[in-house]
């Protein structure tokens, strides 16, 4: 009996510890300590996973290759001829096991390869977002290698079956005097139609698409993000702890610990390191000087807007529309932003039923658009002419009022104000016989949160206009394409006539020549 009293409490203390360590390793897996070696990208500090700024942006090109439909083994090649970290044995099961591993995206996931595995999430802090992540492991499933093709398929793996909801197949005919005409079809439902359809539904739409792309993802939104994924200090810091590391090696060479070779090879590899970390403090210094905002970016597509209008010739010059991209650029922007397109059959005819878009592309644009900071054009009948009209969200009476002073600098723009009847989803105001172009509409009170339910009668607008003769302002007309007003600018000075005025302004696109400049 005593031996089996012992025995039992022996099992139970056993089952106390056992539960304690589950609890406490949970409880450091939570706060970062994660007990494996640090993947790349990442180092331990403090027995804490943290980013590594050195090798982080290696990651995030993994990651964004692959998004873009490069394979596994082609990444490995990219890598090995580029000599990426001083290597040249980088393996496709390398770049397959660094696209899978969830901890890229925050996530840690422990005893992977038990029964009864635990997932921990948002543990560290993430390179890449989450929908990035399930976008590479969405794009794992399509096999990325189909996309690298001598023809140039627009929608190809986007497009679903309407009757089996599989991925469709693309073919495509050449005809005598080189043109190829594109097909999709479903083998097993004996589907067939032409690229033609896609198209025509495609291009009702694709001109704004062409548009955030060109102003929100290459302009804005790379230098907004930059100065919070890499802030100052940590990069300095980072830059400090690899010329302290420098100093070590140093050392250990004097010492003897390492030979010539070895201590010329670790050295290079530190440098090297330090110089990509200058390179990011240098450009995130010359960032922050030019204080770029959300507000920025609303400024900017207001004057392409009223370039369009006052600088036609010079604007389409200038722009690059859907119809000047080449096959493949196309299909770069399709495979960028599209994640499926599902298609339906009426009588016997296929019709495009839904595109859905990559919510790790929508995403920034629909926070960008709630507070304020994007516009959105929405159709307007106007007179008796069916017409369109840029809306943009609420944003605070000293925020509008600083955006318009600021396109003053270039433009006689006015303000107004006008009414809209709730009921009957009308406003009331004449631009028409003033022989003027309205350039934006924007709630003047947050409607959103005053009357959810649409129960108030009337809504006030305001309205930014230009008029028909008022002329650009500057002495160069490049300075319209290429630059936007300072807002640290105070002394402003408009008028119609084109004489020339001195105003504070900043560059549309970050580029060596401007951080030339700039120092």
């Amino acid at each position: 009996m005593i031996s089996r009293l012992l025995m039992s409490v022996s099992q139970n203390e056993i089952e106390r510890t056992s539960e304690r360590t589950k609890v406490g390793l949970a409880g450091a897996i939570k706060s970062g300590h994660i007990p494996h070696v640090a993947p790349l990208g990442y180092k331990h500090e403090d027995k804490r996973l943290v980013i590594d700024y050195s090798t982080k942006d290696i990651v995030v090109r993994i990651f964004d290759l692959y998004y873009n439909g490069y394979s596994y083994q082609k990444i490995s090649n990219i890598f090995n001829e580029e000599k990426v970290l001083e290597k040249d044995n980088w393996r496709d099961s390398t770049i397959q096991t660094i696209l899978e591993n969830e901890i890229y995206k925050g996530d840690f996931v422990h005893g992977k390869r038990t029964k009864h595995p635990t997932y921990y999430e948002d543990v560290v802090e993430p390179i890449i977002s989450k929908e990035m992540w399930s976008d590479c492991q969405v794009q794992k499933k399509k096999n990325s290698r189909s996309y690298q093709r001598t023809l140039t398929y627009l929608y190809l793996q986007k497009l679903k079956c309407p009757k089996c909801n599989r991925i469709l197949g693309g073919k495509a005919t050449t005809k005598k005097n080189g043109n190829a005409y594109f097909y999709y079809y479903c083998n097993d439902c004996k589907i067939e139609f032409k690229e033609k359809v896609i198209n025509d539904y495609f291009n009702q739409f694709i001109s704004e698409l062409v548009e955030y792309d060109s102003v929100v993802n290459q302009f804005f939104l790379p230098m907004i993000k930059q100065k919070f994924d890499e802030p100052k200090e940590q990069l300095e810091k980072e830059i400090k702890e690899q010329n302290n590391k420098l100093e070590r090696i140093k050392k250990a060479y004097i010492n003897g610990v390492f030979e010539l070779k070895e201590y010329n090879e670790e050295k290079k590899i530190v440098e090297n390191a330090i110089e990509e970390l200058q390179n990011k403090l240098d450009t995130t210094d010359c960032v922050e000087e030019l204080k770029f905002t959300p507000k920025d970016i609303l400024l900017k597509r207001d004057i392409d807007f009223i370039n369009k209008v006052k600088l036609e010739k010079e604007y389409q010059a200038r722009t690059k529309t859907w119809k000047d991209y080449t096959r493949q650029e196309q299909a770069d922007l399709i495979m960028k932003y599209v994640d499926d397109i599902e298609l339906d059959i009426i009588g016997t005819e296929v019709v495009v039923k839904q595109i859905n878009f990559r919510e790790s592309i929508c995403k920034p644009c629909q926070e960008l658009y709630d507070n304020g900071y994007i516009d959105t054009t929405k159709p307007m009948i106007l007179g008796n002419v069916l017409g369109s009209v840029r809306f943009s969200n609420y944003l605070p009476e000293e925020e509008v009022g600083e955006i318009i002073m600021r396109l003053r600098q270039y433009y006689d723009v006015g303000y107004a104000e006008a009414t809209y009847y709730v009921d009957k989803q009308m406003f009331y105001f004449n631009f028409a016989e003033d022989n003027s172009a309205i350039v934006r509409v924007f709630p003047l009170e947050d409607y959103y949160k005053l009357d959810p339910d649409n129960k108030m009668e009337t809504y006030r607008f305001g309205i930014l206009y230009i008029n028909e003769e008022d002329k650009f302002q500057m002495q160069e007309i490049d300075t319209a394409f290429d630059y936007i007003p300072d807002e640290t600018n105070t002394s402003v000075i408009y008028t119609k006539e084109p004489i020339p005025i001195s105003v504070g302004v900043k560059p549309v696109k970050f580029c060596e020549e401007m951080q030339e400049e700039t120092n």
